[in-house]
């Protein structure tokens, strides 16, 4: 059973693509999502074997438009290391 509402999106900042080169790729996932969920995903989803997932949930902060302030949303994150050989294309 496929589950698309599990991987939201690749996070690309210069640090999570300079990870491409070692294998680890980051994710935006489902806050409900558990590490096996999220593995069983992406190796269905790209056809790859999965080595070892790290997951975090950042805090929101505070951001300031004008007079107006606000909060950044929480997002969570998946670090995905994949075995030798196999690679995504983002």
């Amino acid at each position: 059973m496929r589950n698309p509402d599990i991987i939201l999106g690749p996070v690309i900042t210069e640090k999570s693509m300079a990870g491409g080169q070692n294998n680890v790729y980051t994710f935006k996932v489902d806050k409900k999502a558990t590490k096996t969920q999220i593995k069983r995903e992406i190796e269905s989803h790209f056809g790859v074997k999965v080595l070892k997932i790290n997951t975090l949930v950042t805090k929101p902060k505070q951001r300031r438009v004008g007079k107006y302030t606000g909060m950044t949303k929480t997002v969570k994150k998946a670090i995905v290391t994949l075995a030798q050989g196999n690679s995504i294309e983002m």
